[in-house]
């Protein structure tokens, strides 16, 4: 009986000692709890930052249409209805030619000038017909956006800014002069300038260490300031129209340059808000603050103008719309509300006194007022960014151990005020020297002006061979 029990024994230890080296074989090939929570999480994050991705990137290729509509129809109507009727085709053809030409510039060489890696004052030709340029992000220009996305959005900030320039050349440039000034414009002007304030090494880019960290977060040098300085180089160039100031040319559809206003003004979210380069709260502070300076302005520029004259006029409170976008673009992701109210505002009656009163002291014939609204609000939005700057609505100034520091002149940084100066002086002489280049280049090549016998019948007929309405008396 006493064997029975120690066999009995033995067999119990010989099982339990089976069972224990097959759990330990196989353990290793079952995940712990640890194991398992890590996985969930990794996948959980992967999930997120996808999500994060497809946020901005839908974000941004909205954004990216909006500005493209900025231009056609936008801008095109709201020229083209400032021009006499003569002149409304080749007006909007001028803005909608630079949606194609500026495109084939920008893929073949017109990207990799102004955000391919280089010097301090222009990028070289590493994404030379867009090599390089997929849909993988670009660290230095965003973690989330396909490389495709960043790309085809500054394009459109490409188009449109020399475009601006057309105004104050309307009715009286050649088509063929206007392709070749505008396609070296595009190289020798804006290409350095995009570079020297938003690409890699730029001289004036403020986010990636730059010599002059100058503040512009959405195009007030390099879109504004350097259209509308170009613009006044060619209005003094080109010389006024014929019969100007002495005879009436008043726009010929108020109505359509009201609607183009409406569509730049809603264009503008994807231009400011847009430049935050994702869907986040600075892009919603962008957008707040885009909206506030353009209704401020409105009743800066309406105010002066009914104090002045008696009266608000419709074409008044659109220029005054548009100067006060103009103005809060460099601004629009570094100041809070109040601040891009008091911008607004005062652009509204700086730009009002530089057209009606500026303008017709020294005799320059800027048709559409391009110098008045866009250099001059231009300008003055650049400099008051540098005073209204707010840490608070976005730190990018650190030390080196990673605190914020103060951004503008109210805030506590009196310097930034001179980093904009800087910013704004480098534009206006590349703008207005580089223009000037250009307009005696192609004025000794092919020749800037049409003749006066196509003048009077106006660009319609002599440049397109159209005409923008046809009245049929029979009917």
């Amino acid at each position: 009986m006493q064997q029975i029990r120690v066999d009995r024994f033995a067999l119990l230890v010989f099982l339990c000692l089976m069972l224990t080296s097959s759990v330990l074989a196989q353990a290793p090939s079952t995940p712990t709890n640890a194991a398992v929570d890590g996985s969930r999480v990794a996948k959980l994050e992967q999930q997120v930052s996808d999500a994060k991705s497809s946020a901005d990137n839908a974000w941004m290729l909205t954004s990216s249409a909006l500005v493209l509509m900025m231009t056609g129809p936008g801008l095109a109507l709201f020229y083209g209805g400032l021009v006499r009727k003569k002149n409304v085709l080749a007006t909007m053809m001028q803005s909608f030619s630079m949606m194609a030409l500026v495109t084939v510039l920008w893929a073949l060489f017109g990207y990799s000038l102004a955000f391919g890696p280089g010097n301090s004052f222009i990028g070289g030709f590493h994404h030379m017909f867009l090599q390089g340029v997929g849909l993988q992000p670009e660290p230095d220009y965003s973690a989330t956006l396909p490389h495709q996305t960043f790309m085809v959005y500054q394009l459109m900030f490409a188009i449109i800014t020399p475009a601006l320039i057309t105004g104050a050349f309307a009715e009286r440039m050649k088509f063929s002069a206007m392709v070749l000034f505008m396609t070296l414009w595009s190289v020798l002007v804006y290409d350095p300038m995009a570079h020297m304030v938003w690409g890699k090494h730029g001289l004036l880019n403020a986010a990636l260490g730059g010599r002059f960290p100058t503040l512009d977060f959405a195009g007030g040098t390099v879109v504004h300031v350097t259209s509308g300085v170009s613009a006044l180089v060619c209005a003094i160039y080109l010389g006024r129209r014929l019969g100007y100031p002495k005879e009436s040319m008043p726009p010929h559809s108020v109505v359509l340059s009201f609607v183009g206003a409406c569509m730049l003004w809603v264009g503008w979210f994807g231009f400011n808000a847009g430049s935050a380069l994702a869907s986040n709260g600075l892009a919603t502070s962008a957008f707040v603050a885009t909206h506030l300076a353009a209704a401020a302005a409105v009743i800066g520029w309406s105010g002066t103008e009914w104090l002045r004259s008696g009266r608000a006029t419709a074409l008044g409170a659109i220029s005054g719309a548009v100067a006060g976008l103009v103005a809060i673009t460099p601004a629009a992701g570094f100041v809070g509300p109040m601040s891009a109210l008091l911008i607004g505002l005062s652009a509204g009656v700086f730009c009002y006194f530089m057209v009606v009163t500026v303008k017709a002291k020294f005799g320059y014939d800027d048709s559409l007022d391009a110098f008045g609204v866009h250099g001059a609000g231009g300008t003055l939005g650049a400099l008051l960014t540098g005073v209204f700057a707010s840490s608070a609505v976005n730190p990018i100034f650190r030390d080196a151990h990673g605190n914020v520091l103060a951004s503008g002149v109210v805030e506590g940084n009196p310097h930034q005020l001179l980093n904009q100066l800087v910013g704004v002086a480098i534009a206006w002489v590349i703008a207005a020297v580089g223009t000037l280049l250009i307009l005696k280049f192609v004025d000794w090549t092919i020749g800037l002006r049409v003749t006066a016998e196509h003048e009077i019948q106006g660009l319609d007929l002599s440049q397109h061979g159209e005409e923008g309405y046809y009245w049929d008396v029979s009917r």
